[in-house]
């Protein structure tokens, strides 16, 4: 029997809707996952090599032959010095994370993207601050102020970032097939007359989300975690079977899937049928 215990919902909320977990206007939750440092700091540094090696190359081949031919004086050789570097440590950063949506050859090696905070797609400003910014904790102290920032916030961002509202989000996230939960054996008979109405959608990821993920819990966790939601989900439960509260959990989850889908097959179904009315043409009326 399920005893109605009285359990903090905190933990329960904690353990369902993580830090990187975004809610959106339509009450979405999208599991948002940041790159780790060493990600960073991987990409940064393939995109560092590729910039500046490409800087070097230019003045130990092409740019030394422009001199000597074109007989350019001391002057406008330094200034040409100074704006091809801002050209490859501003412009063509900018320019490439604004045309390829947030990502460089660095990031695609390892496998993430620059976004905004909400989750949307970088525009030529964010890409613009992050440039200028990386120029002092990149490029001025050999990336040193990027790394001590990083280090010192959940999401490895750097102060670009934070000035930009950014951060760099991981994308090679392994695909992993749900196990569907059927009705236990125990509470079959049960299920058939149970009554069993629809939960707050909150309630309803937070079961699920204990369901898939209960095998990597520890007992005692694993314990106050189910009875914690059942004593919640027993409200919209008639009548209260006795068993397990897991037990009691993965019932009402299948209960609820397997008639929400029964309801959409039967509109379908209705749907379906109506579809030679509702596309047809009125009777003799010429089809052009």
């Amino acid at each position: 029997m399920i005893r109605m215990i009285d359990v903090s919902r905190v933990e329960a909320e904690r353990y369902d809707e993580p830090e990187n977990t975004l809610i959106t206007g339509e009450a979405v939750a999208l599991d948002l996952r940041p790159a780790s440092f060493i990600l960073r700091a991987a990409g940064t540094i393939i995109d560092w090599l590729l910039y500046l090696g490409s800087y070097l190359l230019a003045w130990l081949t092409v740019i030394p032959l422009l001199i000597v031919s074109l007989n350019i004086s001391e002057g406008v050789i330094n200034a040409i010095a100074i704006s091809s570097l801002v050209f490859m440590i501003v412009v063509v950063p900018t320019a490439v994370e604004t045309l390829c949506h947030g990502k460089s050859l660095g990031k695609l090696a390892v496998g993430v993207r620059i976004v905004r905070d909400d989750g949307g797609a970088i525009g030529f400003r964010h890409a613009l601050i992050r440039a200028l910014i990386g120029v002092l904790e990149i490029y001025m102290t050999f990336g040193g102020v990027a790394a001590i920032v990083g280090f010192l916030n959940g999401r490895s961002k750097r102060l670009g970032d934070f000035v930009a509202g950014t951060y760099s989000q991981y994308e090679r996230v392994s695909h992993t097939d749900r196990e569907v939960f059927g009705v236990p054996l125990e509470l079959q008979h049960w299920a058939l007359t149970a009554d069993v109405a629809r939960m707050p959608d909150g309630l309803a990821r937070r079961i699920s989300s204990f369901l898939v993920q209960a095998n990597g819990l520890t007992p005692a966790t694993r314990d106050r975690l189910s009875r914690s939601l059942a004593s919640e989900a027993s409200v919209f439960v008639s009548p209260i079977p006795q068993a397990n509260a897991e037990m009691f959990l993965a019932a009402t989850t299948a209960i609820r899937r397997d008639r929400e889908r029964a309801a959409l097959d039967l509109e379908k179904r209705g749907i379906d049928a109506l579809e030679p009315l509702l596309g047809g043409m009125p009777h003799q009326f010429p089809r052009r």
